[in-house]
């Protein structure tokens, strides 16, 4: 049970039944007791690669999936599934394939939108709809949920100025909903894979590159280690 095999595992729950395996279902997958299921589990989320309740080792987010209700609810069919944030989501719905809807508020409070996406494409959507990143990525996993709460869909860079003003919450990085979707299917398109790995920091930096991810917001160094 490493921490690829562990984490497929996790995400193929998601892609399939909508939710996190629990811990007595995953020791069950891996022919494992409960108590060494909890520190795989434990070690995994040292590593990044999940988010777990803190006094059950149940799992809570692994990303692009929470398995705890959000804002964003992502749409295929009869089946739904919450993502952690606006950028989550999309990452949720490359997962997916096919066609898909994203469902939110704008600013978690706003008027309600859909953006839909059909084979790997958005379809029908506002050029001016924005993603706000109020916190910098190398503070993101100072507090994931809170970070993930705060990566939200508004319809224009002026309602998110609206927003800050009025939730007291410093504005970071702003930007166009088609560069946000991009960037999720490069940062998410290895999520489900048998040998998926964090990506590290170097990697990181190369994909930020690729999608013109510029600025303080986006700035990690170079130093080793994975992201």
């Amino acid at each position: 049970m490493d921490h690829s095999s562990l984490h497929e595992f996790i995400i193929s729950s998601f892609l399939n039944n909508q939710r996190a395996p629990t811990v007595s279902e995953i020791a069950t997958r891996f022919e494992s007791d409960v108590g060494t299921t909890r520190q795989a589990l434990r070690a995994l989320a040292d590593y990044h690669g999940v988010v777990l309740h803190p006094k059950s080792d149940e799992v809570w987010v692994a990303h692009p999936f929470s398995a705890a209700p959000t804002t964003c609810i992502v749409s295929s069919g009869d089946r739904k599934w919450w993502g952690n944030c606006a950028w989550c989501s999309f990452g949720v719905m490359h997962l997916l394939g096919g066609t898909s809807t994203f469902t939110t508020r704008t600013g978690a409070i706003g008027d309600e939108v859909t953006i839909t996406a059909r084979d790997g494409q958005l379809v029908d959507a506002d050029a001016d709809f924005v993603v706000h990143f109020p916190v910098p990525m190398t503070k993101v996993w100072d507090n994931v949920i809170y970070t993930c709460s705060v990566q939200l869909l508004f319809r224009n860079e002026a309602e998110v100025d609206e927003w800050c003003a009025s939730r007291g919450i410093a504005k970071g990085d702003v930007r166009p909903i088609k560069q946000v979707w991009d960037f999720a299917a490069e940062w998410y398109g290895r999520h489900a894979d048998a040998d998926w790995k964090k990506w590290t920091v170097r990697d990181a930096i190369e994909i930020f590159g690729r999608h013109k991810l510029t600025g303080p917001t986006w700035a990690i160094g170079d130093e080793a280690g994975r992201f």
